[in-house]
């Protein structure tokens, strides 16, 4: 391990490296929980999307540990898998099988760019108070889906608004009202920096529900989608349910789906894809103190490539876009410096396979702070978004591109807008020479979107 991972190098130890990557997997194991529940809702079998889920985690992990040496762990990506669920199959009504088609095209096509410079370029062509935005709405857009599944928010004549806690109190008032506890219990621990927050809330807020259960207060209800909160098992050694997603992206059947639809949403998985997996990489590595003297990080490429692999695999097996996960500057913070704190991460990945069981029967309540709180962690980019009057051609772009991704229920749908007026607003105010000819390429191709989609 030493000369493999030049632990002495980079300042660390076997032991520090091996905690560090259990502390990246407490804090990103709620993936394991809330992917199934979101991607289920895409009508995607939930036990074959998390067994395809940590497959496609150890697949990253492996590879971001063996080729880049870099601490960074990988998994479904949260804004990506619920864009995939609600945008691409609920919204625009594509089979979930050529949403995952898309997610491996993507990966091919990041393969491809990975191994030159161009996913750099591209990324420098985008101007970064607009990345901060699609990571600002993407935030409000998932903390939006979290109070949904925890029953709050809910129809009404003004579209949306509070649920009413005393109508079905004891299938549907309890679990919201156990969501906002859950929220209190998580925010105070995420407070007091307690490791494996995220994880903890889901695991304390559905333990209080089990007690309610027992107490009564809570009643399974199978017809109205109330269901038993304790697990029918704990160990399963039956990966037969992965048959139902893998490989199903080669059998996609694209009846009622036109070419241009697919380029759209391929597009949008790429653009979200790759500013979350670049802009997560040099977040973190700065925390690391990675970075070198220009601003770069050393085995960037490896680094990408790794994030592209993941996403085909992903894709094959049965999940949504793979990429790098934030949550791995909590095992950057607790020492780990090289790949083997992402190889301990994808390893734990592997050994949660068998604990399937537990984790596909969590209920959408005890996910749902969870949800909340990752929109909370996304929305931190809001602060580096200038508001003054020499940033409007800037921010104004940027916060259309933030209120459009929930009011209109579309991460896309915030791009399209959030490009489209960045260029429009910038060319009209006397900055055209800002915008770079791509912004251009993309603006055209998003209004051609609104005119014959």
């Amino acid at each position: 391990m030493e000369k493999f991972f030049r632990l002495k190098e980079n300042n660390t130890t076997a032991k520090t490296e091996v905690a560090a990557g259990l502390t990246t997997f407490m804090t990103m194991a709620y993936i394991l929980a809330i992917n199934p529940s979101i991607l289920g809702d895409a009508g995607i079998n939930p036990s074959a999307v998390l067994i395809a889920t940590c497959l496609a985690s150890v697949i990253g992990c492996f590879c971001m540990g063996f080729m880049a040496n870099l601490p960074f762990a990988l998994s479904a990506g949260m804004g990506l898998n619920a864009f995939l669920a609600y945008t691409v199959v609920l919204g625009m009504g594509i089979s979930w099988q050529v949403a995952l088609l898309a997610v491996f095209v993507e990966g091919i096509i990041f393969i491809i760019l990975s191994l030159t410079n161009v996913r750099e370029a591209i990324f420098n062509a985008i101007p970064l108070p607009l990345k901060r935005g699609v990571s600002v709405g993407i935030g409000i857009f998932i903390a939006f889906i979290g109070l949904q599944n925890a029953g709050l928010a809910v129809d009404s004549s003004t579209l949306v608004t509070i649920t009413n806690f005393t109508e079905n109190f004891s299938t549907q008032g309890i679990c919201a009202l156990l969501a906002i506890i859950g929220l209190f219990i998580t925010a105070i621990l995420y407070i007091k920096k307690v490791k494996g927050t995220i994880l903890l809330g889901i695991i304390i807020t559905w333990l209080l529900g089990m007690i309610c259960q027992i107490a009564g207060i809570y009643v399974p209800d199978p017809q109205n989608g109330a269901y038993s909160l304790f697990p029918s098992g704990i160990i399963s050694f039956d990966f037969s349910s992965l048959g139902d997603t893998f490989g199903q992206c080669f059998r996609a059947d694209f009846s009622g789906v036109s070419i241009f639809s697919f380029i759209v949403v391929l597009f949008s998985f790429l653009f979200v894809d790759m500013f979350d997996t670049i802009g997560t990489l040099i977040g973190v590595s700065t925390k690391a103190g990675m970075l070198d003297s220009e601003g770069k990080l050393p085995g960037i490429k490896p680094a990408l490539l790794s994030d592209a692999v993941a996403t085909s695999a992903g894709a094959v097996l049965g999940t949504s876009t793979t990429t790098t996960f934030v949550e791995s500057s909590a095992g950057v913070a607790s020492g780990g410096r090289t790949g083997l704190t992402a190889i301990t991460t994808g390893v734990l990945f592997l050994l949660a396979v068998l604990f399937s069981p537990v984790f596909t029967s969590i209920p959408a309540f005890a996910t749902a702070p969870a949800l909340i709180m990752v929109g909370f962690l996304m929305f931190e980019a809001i602060g580096e978004i200038k508001m003054d009057a020499e940033s409007l051609r800037d921010s104004v772009p940027a916060y259309l591109c933030i209120i459009a991704m929930p009011l209109f229920y579309s991460i896309s749908e915030g791009i399209c807008i959030g490009v489209i007026s960045y260029v429009v607003i910038n060319l009209f105010t006397g900055n055209g020479k800002k915008i770079t000819p791509l912004m251009y390429v993309l603006a055209v191709l998003f209004i051609l979107k609104y005119i014959f989609l």
